[in-house]
């Protein structure tokens, strides 16, 4: 559901949200922000953004910008969001809009459906007959006037490391995403040259009528293919093959590259698919789970 309150109460409870969220941990500072604070015209889809760094550790420079799953708010990725700001990185996640799931494109006959469901969610396009969501709404507005808005209102935080001209400087950011946002995060990949991508339990485009990836995960890519890396469950309900299938799409892939990997144990090789086995009630959420830690970082620190 959608609501609009007024800017004055808007900017009392981002005062309020900065001052409790950073008290709830002695080293990691946790940032809430009303969407509609960072530019009136963008509507609260779940709760606020969250944007996170830990001033205690060196800073990597680098930015993990991480896009939920379908009906995720980003709140809901706070605990995951701390463990990466505790290895020196700043963190966003995005409230978006993501009421819509993926696979309402898996029996589609036109074969750009899943690329025109993408399009509309992360640029604004009025590309979708799934989805509208105007530019103001859009994934890439939101995060360009989060990133703004931080560097205004939290000066400490060094936001300013990561705007170029008053535009993301996408070099320095990793894409994450997780279900519906690990598509998300390839599609913004394709546009602009990202440091690395990391797909969660995705993507899901794959055209079940016509047995194959949908076409977008092949199209011209900024981002080399070689800095795409993918985390998937064996028993995933949205079918791990299928994944794999886009994930070999994405990355360039002949022959699956494939890797079965377990909580804790060190991941040795070149790999840019890794499996999990994990015997849960929630497969599809597991690969977001702090026990693969070894797996985020291993994804985070592999050549390319």
């Amino acid at each position: 559901m959608h609501f609009k309150i007024s800017f004055n109460k808007i900017a009392a409870a981002v005062v309020v949200s900065f001052f409790v969220a950073a008290s709830l941990s002695a080293q990691v500072r946790i940032l809430h922000i009303a969407p509609p604070a960072t530019d009136p015209a963008i509507e609260t889809v779940h709760g606020p953004n969250i944007a996170l760094y830990d001033p205690t550790v060196p800073s990597r420079h680098l930015l993990y910008l991480f896009i939920t799953g379908t009906g995720g708010s980003a709140t809901g990725s706070q605990r995951d969001d701390s463990i990466f700001a505790t290895w020196g990185y700043h963190a966003i996640s995005l409230d978006y809009e993501d009421n819509v799931i993926a696979v309402a494109c898996a029996h589609s006959l036109d074969s750009t459906s899943f690329g025109r469901y993408r399009d509309a969610i992360v640029t604004g396009a009025p590309v979708s007959k799934k989805i509208k969501v105007n530019k103001a709404n859009s994934i890439l507005n939101r995060f360009q006037k989060l990133l703004v808005y931080l560097v205004k209102h939290d000066p400490n935080g060094d936001w300013g490391q990561f705007v170029k001209d008053g535009q993301p400087d996408w070099s320095k950011v990793i894409v994450a995403g997780h279900s519906q946002g690990a598509g998300h995060a390839p599609y913004i990949a394709k546009l602009f040259k990202v440091n690395r991508v990391l797909i969660y339990s995705g993507p899901q485009d794959y055209m079940d009528n016509l047995h194959r990836p949908a076409p977008w995960q092949a199209m011209k890519s900024a981002t080399p293919p070689s800095r795409f890396f993918a985390f998937l469950a064996m028993k995933d309900p949205f079918n791990v093959h299928h994944q794999i299938a886009n994930c070999m799409v994405l990355m360039h892939l002949t022959k699956p590259d494939t890797l079965l990997v377990k909580p804790g144990e060190a991941i040795r090789g070149d790999y840019h698919i890794l499996i999990n086995t994990l015997p849960t009630k929630w497969p599809h959420a597991s690969t977001l789970f702090p026990q693969f830690k070894n797996v985020w970082a291993y994804m985070l620190s592999a050549a390319d």
